[in-house]
C-alpha cells in the first residue's frame, strides 16, 4: 500500500523564488516543476525536448503558475550560459538551481563501457551540475541568499552492475554538493543533494529496468519485482515523493541543512 504523499501546511513557502530546473520536461523534474509552481516559485524549465517542455510549461500556466522555457544542451557551456542568462532576464536572480537532468548511458560491464559514452553520462550529470552551480554562485552570494539541489541517485551509495557512469557520475554530484556547501555556507547559500531510489514511473527507469531484464533472461515484471524486494518498503518510489523531498531541501524548512544528502529510497540504503 502507497504511503499518501504528505502535504505542507504552510501556503506558497516558495513565493518570491525563483527556480531554474534542468530535466524538468518529464519525470522527476516536471514534477519539481509542477510543485515548485504550486508553491509560489516562478520556475525556468530547460531539457533538450521542446514538446515535453512545452506541455510541462502549459499545464504550470492553465494553473496559474509563472514558467517559462527554452530548449538546451547543458553538456554545451553556451547552453548554460544561455539558459542562466534568459532565466535571469525572465524572472530576476536564480534563487534555486536543481540539477537534474539526466542520462543512464549503456548498459555494460567496465571493460566494455565506450569511452564517449562514458564521457557524456559524466558531462550530462557532473559537467553540467558544476558548470550552472558555477554561473549562479556570484549572484547568490551577492544577495546572501539561494538553494542549490543536485538530484543524485542510490547508485551514488550502492554498487550495480553495468552503470559504471551513471554511479560515477552521481557519486561525483555528492562529492560537489559537500565542496559547494563548504564554500557557500556562511555566505547565505545552501546546497544539498537527493538520493532517489528507482522512480519506476519514469521513462529512464523502465528502459534501464527492461535492458536489465532481457540482459539476466528474464521478464520486465520479474526483474523489476525482484529488485524492489529488496527495498525495506517494498515498492518503487514517486515522481512526486522526490518533488516533495526536493521542495523540502529548497524552502526554508530545512534552514538548518547543506551538505546533506538524503536518501528518498524507501529503504534501500542506510546512509
Amino acid at each position: 500500500m502507497r504511503s499518501p504523499v504528505l502535504l505542507f501546511s504552510f501556503p506558497m513557502i516558495l513565493q518570491g523564488q525563483s527556480a531554474l530546473i534542468t530535466g524538468s520536461g518529464r519525470g522527476i523534474g516536471r514534477a519539481i516543476a509542477l510543485l515548485f509552481a504550486k508553491q509560489g516559485a516562478s520556475v525556468f524549465l530547460c531539457a533538450r525536448s521542446h514538446d515535453q517542455l512545452a506541455s510541462t510549461a502549459a499545464e504550470i500556466s492553465d494553473r496559474g503558475g509563472q514558467v517559462t522555457f527554452a530548449t538546451a544542451d547543458i553538456t554545451r557551456e553556451d547552453d548554460c550560459r544561455r539558459i542562466v542568462d534568459s532565466a535571469r532576464e525572465t524572472f530576476g536572480p536564480v534563487t534555486i538551481l536543481v540539477n537534474n537532468a539526466g542520462h543512464y548511458g549503456p548498459v555494460v560491464p567496465v571493460e566494455e563501457y565506450p569511452l564517449a559514452d562514458f564521457d557524456e553520462v559524466i558531462a550530462v550529470h557532473l559537467r553540467a551540475a558544476f558548470l550552472l552551480t558555477q554561473l549562479v554562485l556570484p549572484e547568490m552570494y551577492d544577495h546572501e541568499h539561494g538553494a542549490i539541489l543536485n538530484i543524485s541517485s542510490l547508485s551514488a551509495k550502492s554498487a550495480f552492475s553495468w552503470g559504471s557512469a551513471y554511479a560515477a557520475a552521481k557519486a561525483g554530484m555528492l562529492g560537489l554538493t559537500r565542496v559547494t556547501a563548504a564554500e557557500a555556507a556562511r555566505k547565505g547559500v545552501r546546497v544539498n543533494a537527493i538520493c532517489p531510489g528507482p522512480v519506476t514511473e519514469t521513462i529512464m527507469s523502465q528502459e534501464l529496468g527492461a535492458t536489465l531484464a532481457k540482459k539476466i533472461g528474464v521478464s520486465s515484471e520479474e526483474q523489476l519485482a525482484g529488485f524492489l524486494q529488496s527495498i525495506l518498503q517494498g515498492r518503487g518510489q514517486t515522481a512526486d515523493e522526490i518533488a516533495h523531498a526536493a521542495l523540502f531541501l529548497c524552502s526554508n524548512a530545512s534552514s538548518a541543512m547543506t551538505g546533506q544528502s538524503i536518501n528518498v529510497d524507501g529503504g534501500a540504503a542506510f546512509f
